[in-house]
């Protein structure tokens, strides 16, 4: 299948901020508009494209795809219109020689979620959402359904049944539609097209999409996205109210000018100075301690953000972790006796234990824990938690009392993981 992007509108809201770049090149959490779409339909086997646009940005998409991906990876070809006054309707006209078999129509200055993309792929037509929780209601383009297709398309509609996601579905057959329409008129829209050819719709509400038209919709479209880029499970509660809400305020400041790399290698050189500082002031330790914790979260909010998730990353990430951990307890071990050390040691290993057991049965399964046992999230003591409670009695200089509540805690999390996926594993031996 292959997929058409439409890109020769001028975008002449958004030119006194970003004066000769085009909409769909406009970076949003690290990534160019059209990139996020592109890679979406690329990694769900897209792999022919068709980006239509004027002859004021042809170079620019031209170097964009140059640099961002390889032949291996897709094959594109930009269209030129050297009408773009005459509407998007007539961009889609000017592929018609191009197209063959069934195909996707996108907007280059629209954003989607990846959960939204993988299901318009499968319908039909156009894709409308009905309940628009993204969007400004009275910008959007609305429709009017009659048995399943399009009876009217506008943004001035008094009545509607859904929104215009800017996402189709089309067959080649559409294309002598748009030719009668060209012939007819100057000015041909995408939307007198599926109206008079009285597309069928397919109703997917509730993702995140938007059309990106002015500053105000980039600021919305920075803050959606970055929500949606936070971790979906495993986060403990000190994460879920407190971490999360400064990280990814950090993870949308720092997401065009770090790497996420850089950014588990940040959150490790704070943890160890966390250690460091520790041994000389407890309470400061530990306070540096919980800001390691929180820049923990920059990472992968980054790699999420600009879709630069690998498995290095995640690996060197929980390795990193381990190191930190270690070291601050280590530290920690430094003000209390040695023959309270037994204790000390119980602590750091049902610390360790705690994370392992979780990444172990990742490996051992290739699945989350927290997804196939929900159950287990609401056992405290996961590493956010821990380094919250350790903060409190660094604070509080009751570092005897955190290495027993400490050993308790996570040995008896450790102990309760096993019994549930030893329960998992029979259920689904069952299942099979």
């Amino acid at each position: 299948m292959q997929a058409i992007i439409l890109a020769a509108g001028l975008g002449t809201r958004l030119k006194s901020q970003y004066k000769n770049i085009p909409k769909g090149l406009i970076k949003l959490g690290g990534r160019e508009i059209i990139y996020r779409t592109i890679c979406f339909l690329k990694n769900l086997g897209i792999k022919d494209f068709i980006l239509i646009t004027n002859n004021s940005y042809y170079s620019y998409y031209e170097n964009f795809f140059k640099k961002n991906f390889s032949s291996s990876e897709i094959s594109y070809q930009i269209i030129l219109n050297p009408h773009p006054e005459r509407g998007n309707g007539y961009s889609l006209y000017l592929a018609k020689k191009y197209i063959k078999d069934p195909f996707i129509v996108v907007m280059s200055d629209h954003i989607y979620e990846e959960a939204f993309i993988k299901k318009a792929i499968n319908g039909k037509g156009l894709v409308i959402d009905k309940k628009g929780l993204f969007i400004e209601p009275t910008e959007a383009t609305k429709v009017r359904i009659k048995n399943g297709y399009i009876e009217d398309i506008g943004k001035k509609l008094n009545k509607w049944d859904g929104f215009d996601t800017g996402f189709f579905i089309l067959n080649p057959d559409i294309f002598s539609v748009a030719e009668n329409l060209v012939s007819q008129k100057e000015v041909i829209e995408l939307s007198d097209i599926v109206k008079l050819a009285r597309l069928p719709v397919t109703e997917i509400s509730g993702f995140l999409w938007m059309d990106i038209d002015t500053p105000q919709d980039l600021k919305k479209a920075r803050k959606f996205l970055i929500k949606i880029a936070v971790k979906g499970t495993g986060d403990g509660i000190i994460s879920r109210t407190l971490n999360r809400k400064i990280s990814t305020r950090i993870s949308l400041y720092l997401a065009d000018k770090i790497t996420p790399n850089q950014a588990t290698l940040l959150a490790f050189l704070i943890g160890i100075l966390s250690s460091v500082v520790a041994f000389f002031h407890l309470p400061a330790g530990g306070l540096v301690y919980q800001l390691s914790s929180i820049i923990d979260g920059v990472d992968g909010e980054i790699a999420r953000l600009t879709l630069k998730e690998s498995k290095f990353g995640g690996w060197l990430d929980s390795l990193l972790d381990r190191f930190v951990d270690f070291f601050f307890l280590l530290a920690l071990a430094h003000f209390v006796p040695y023959s309270f050390w037994p204790v000390v040691a119980f602590a750091i290993i049902g610390s360790v234990m705690v994370s392992y057991s979780t990444e172990r049965f990742k490996a051992a399964y290739s699945m989350d824990i927290y997804k196939e046992i929900p159950s287990l999230k609401y056992f405290i003591g996961k590493r956010d938690e821990r380094i919250f409670l350790i903060m409190i009695f660094c604070l509080l200089k009751q570092i005897k009392l955190l290495f027993i509540i400490l050993a308790i805690l996570t040995n008896l999390r450790v102990f309760l993981t096993i019994l549930l996926v030893k329960n998992w594993e029979e259920k689904r031996k069952k299942a099979t």
